[in-house]
């Protein structure tokens, strides 16, 4: 039999693919959180960041298709696994049995959908949304960059470039209670799903050892909590008035603009 027939197969192989591909997500959710929060650093540094990913071209549209394959794998998979589950014990036990199993693994599979729903929203309204929405793109004038945007010590945006401006983007999305509690629930169910995703992955993969178990454990729950907290700052921080768009910033103008009195700081 193939080896990669033999791996959609068996309940083994089929775990495995779970593990690899839940670590390609999880490594994509992790510098998706790295990159949002330069939200906090100057308008230049977001911006600089996103219009440099937009140039990679084909590279990142290959990005895009891999992920996208990992979370369709991801998915199926899990749908497997859990009806080959039923169909090995279709009747309910008397007695329950799940007193060991932690409820972010009872609950997998709701807290996974979800997670799916919210993230074809937030594609919605902050990639494509972006590109074709008549208020961002009638609205939106772009950003020059006031410097150079600098990637690991190495200039990849230069000064005086007209870029997107994605800063103002996402302060305004944000700027609404409703997306921002709607992001926060469902990062928050993300979290929840990866404490024991995560766990379960570096099982499968056998790195689960005795001796680690107990640290690996405190390790992806940490993870998970750093991981809420990150993404609940922005919407968070945006919503309270604690970050302010930066001066002459087209979100600077829109919140002045319906607010007079709001205080935006100078950068």
């Amino acid at each position: 039999m193939n080896p990669v027939c033999s791996l959609f197969r068996t309940s083994i192989g089929k775990k495995f693919i779970m593990a690899i591909t839940g670590a390609a997500l999880i490594a994509f959710v992790t510098g998706h959180l790295v990159g949002n929060l330069e939200i906090f650093a100057s308008p230049g540094t977001i911006n600089g960041y996103a219009h440099f990913l937009q140039s990679l071209g084909p590279v990142l549209w290959i990005e895009r298709l891999i992920l996208l394959a990992c979370a369709i794998l991801h998915v199926w998979v899990a749908t497997q696994l859990t009806i080959e589950n039923y169909q090995a014990r279709p009747e309910k036990y008397d007695i329950n049995h799940t007193i060991r199993a932690t409820l972010s693994s009872r609950t997998m599979r709701w807290t996974g959908a979800i997670v799916g729903a919210f993230i074809a929203y937030h594609l919605a309204q902050f990639t494509v949304g972006f590109a074709v929405a008549r208020d961002f793109k009638a609205a939106l004038p772009g950003y020059v960059m006031q410097s150079d945007f600098h990637l690991l010590g190495i200039p990849v945006v230069a000064r005086d470039l007209a870029v997107a401006d994605v800063y103002s983007m996402v302060f305004l999305g944000f700027s609404h209670p409703a997306v921002s509690l709607f992001y926060v629930i469902a990062v928050g169910l993300l979290s929840f799903h990866l404490a024991h995703g995560a766990e379960s992955m570096f099982q499968t993969l056998g790195w689960k050892s005795g001796p680690w178990a107990g640290l690996l454990k405190k390790a992806v729950v940490l993870y998970c909590v750093l991981y809420f907290l990150g993404n609940l700052a922005i919407p968070g921080a945006i919503l309270t008035g604690l970050a302010r768009p930066a001066h002459g910033t087209y979100a600077a103008q829109r919140i002045e603009a319906a607010v007079p009195s709001a205080a935006v700081t100078q950068r």
